[in-house]
Order: structure tokens, then sequence, then C-alpha cells
């Protein structure tokens, strides 16, 4: 029978477990993993470390709310789901640790008051509830870090080591929320450039362009026209028609590089349709898109494979481009394949930097085989939400 351990021991166990959680946290947040898995890891670490029947973290939101972030629990226990709205009003652990900013707990939830989750707790029979504050930036309070049991209450050392536990990922929290503010901000960017776009392009088309058509059929009247005949001015007006006429598909040319005409109006298939028949080297589509994408990630899709089909003009040396677009991974895969020379190099300033730039900001991925002598193949994966059926025909040219 193996000796029972000292208290002194039992605690040198218990920092060992807790530093070697804090490691496999700070790894996910140093791999850039997305701020759920982070979440999800802090709740399963903390259920863990200190046998209690479940654990949650929750982001205060003001107004007297919180949001649950990720819950970590048996069937049983789990009594709310992440998204869900809890209250930070009335006498509950999530209101209390706001309002007090300290550890909180109450072995009594029949007595507890605050709102639809509370009442949930209570009918699922909670009986034991510790919270402690998580601090964000200038000591203000993020979030809340709790536990709770089922059939006893918790150990009175609850609220110390959950305390010191919510203070030492505090900053692996405030990491993952810097960094998906960041994300965040790029997308942001990205889609104001683009609807930035879109705009200039509706007003070019809306403005000067109806102007310049406008000219052009004043100006072919006024050629016809027995007046400039008798002046000699005919010829000179019949000239300017032309010029305006030129003028008129270089403004379209233009707002068409700004933002295909093709994409607003009809989506990703017909736009990339356009693209084909205009590409030098031949194209060959197969387009299975799914239905009710976000115009962001329709954009950044777009512009992935037209600047890709662009390099391969300009470098590749190809006879052919074969593009696919299908959903998967729970996401929408973009391959974009040459028979090239192969030998694409980011670092030669080939446009896949600003490329890669564009799809990170969407939470995706970018992976490049470029072989010299075997062809490059582009890919890109879009996190997508969970979307309908595909078309059931491809779009093939």
């Amino acid at each position: 029978m193996a000796p029972e351990c000292t208290p002194a021991e039992a605690h040198l166990a218990e920092v060992e477990a807790e530093q070697a959680a804090l490691r496999r946290i700070a790894a996910l947040v140093a791999r850039s993993v997305p701020p759920g898995e982070v979440f999800d890891a802090v709740v399963g670490e903390v259920r863990s470390l200190m046998a209690v029947d479940a654990a949650a973290l929750a982001r205060y939101e003001g107004e007297g709310s919180a949001t649950l972030l990720a819950v970590s629990a048996e069937a049983e226990a789990r009594v709310a789901s992440p998204g869900d709205t809890l209250s930070a009003e009335g006498h509950n652990v999530t209101a209390l640790v706001s309002r007090t900013g300290r550890p909180a707990r109450i072995d009594d939830y029949t007595k507890a008051t605050g709102g639809p989750h509370v009442r949930q707790a209570r009918e699922a029979g909670i009986q034991s509830m510790v919270g402690a504050p998580i601090q964000g930036r200038e000591r203000v309070i993020w979030g809340v870090l709790g536990v709770y049991s089922m059939h006893r209450p918790l150990s009175p050392d609850t609220e110390g080591r959950l305390a010191d536990f919510a203070a030492l990922v505090a900053s692996a929290i405030a990491n993952v929320q810097a960094w998906s503010e960041l994300e965040a901000s790029r997308v942001r960017i990205i889609s104001a450039a683009d609807e930035a776009r879109r705009r200039v392009m509706r007003d070019l088309h809306d403005g000067a362009q109806q102007r310049i058509v406008a000219l052009t059929l004043r100006t072919r009247r006024l050629a016809q026209s027995q007046a400039a005949k008798d002046a000699g001015l005919d010829g000179e007006l019949r000239s300017l028609t032309v010029d305006l006429k030129g003028v008129h598909e270089e403004l379209r040319t233009i707002a068409s590089g700004l933002h295909p005409v093709a994409l607003s109006h009809g989506g990703l298939a017909p736009a990339l349709r356009t693209l084909a028949r205009r590409s030098p080297v031949p194209m060959e589509l197969d387009v299975r898109v799914p239905q009710q994408i976000a115009d962001s990630v329709e954009t950044a899709a777009y512009y992935f494979v037209a600047e890709t089909v662009t390099n391969t003009t300009k470098h590749a040396e190809a006879s052919r481009v074969e593009v696919t677009i299908e959903p998967g991974d729970g996401g929408l895969r973009i391959s974009v394949r040459d028979d090239g020379v192969g030998g694409a190099d980011p670092a030669c300033g080939s446009g896949l930097v600003g490329l890669r730039d564009r799809i990170e900001a969407f939470g995706g991925t970018m992976t490049l085989d470029s072989p010299i002598g075997g062809g490059t193949t582009l890919v890109a994966q879009f996190p997508l939400p969970e979307q309908p059926a595909v078309e059931a025909e491809p779009a093939t040219t």
C-alpha cells in the first residue's frame, strides 16, 4: 500500500499540475489557434485540476450581462452552452464577482437569483459554485472563471486556488483577445477597402460613364447634323465620338479592375467565368459554391484566383490553368493549378505575400506547391459557417 503524501508533497503536486496546464494553454496561444480552442482548454484544465463537476468561462458585456464562452462538464452537469447570456445582476456568482472584483462563493444555490441561467442551475441541482475574476487591461474585470459541484460543497481552498489560476491564465486570455481583435480589424480593413472599390465602381458607372455615354450620343447627332456638315466640322465631331468611346472603354476597364461587375451582380461563379474568357492562358473552371457566402469571402476568393492567374500569365509560361472551388473541411477550398515552369517563391515579389495576408485575415490558410519544372499549385482554404447544400451542377468553362 502506497504511503499517503504529506501536505507539502500534495501542494507541490498541485503546483506542478498547474504549471503543466499553463504550459499546454501557452502552447495553444503560441500556435495562434482560434480563441474558442483556448477558452475550451482553460475550462478543461480547470475542471481536471480541481476535480469538479464542471468549469465555465464567461466574458462580461456590460449592462448587467455576461456571455458564456466555454464550459466543460458531464452531460448532467451542463446547464448552459457557449453563447448563452448570463445575468450579472442579482445574487449569483457571476454578479458577485462583477460587483466586488473578488472571488465569490455560493454553497446553497436554492437561494440564488438573477435570471434564467440561475433558475436552470437550481433545477439542475447545482449545490455549490465558486467564481474568480479574470483581469483585463488596466485592471478592468474582463470575465469570470467558475467551477461548480452538483453533490457537495466545494472545498474551502477552492476560491484561493481558482483565483491563483485565473490570475495566471489572464495574460494568455488577454493575448488571445488581442490577437482576435487584431484579426477582426484586418478583416474590417480589407472589407472596407473592398466596399470602397464597389462604391467607386458604382459612382463611375452611375456618374462619369453615363455622362460620357450621353456626350457620345450628342456628339454623334451633331456630326450628322446639316449645320456641322455646312461648317465642315462633321469629320472632327466623328473623330471626337471615337475618342469618347475610347475613354468610355478605358473607364469601364478601370471600373472592372476596381470590382468586377459580374461579382456584384451574379456572384463568384459568373465573375470567374468572365475572368476565364478574358484570360490569356486557357482556364478550366470547376466551381461548386455553397449558397449565401459572405460578400467579403466571395471577394477574397475572386481576387485570390485573379491574382494567381495574373502571376501565372506573367511568370509560369503555362499552357493552361485549372481552377477548382468546392466545399471542404467545413470551409471553401480553392485550388489553382498550372502546368508551367514552377519554382514560384513568395520571397521574389510575385504577389504571394499579399494573397496570404488577405486569406489569413479571414482565418484561412494558403499552401504552395511549385517544384521547378513541375507546375504550380496554390490552395486556399476559407472557413465558412455551416452552409446549405451545394449547387447540383458545377460552373465549367
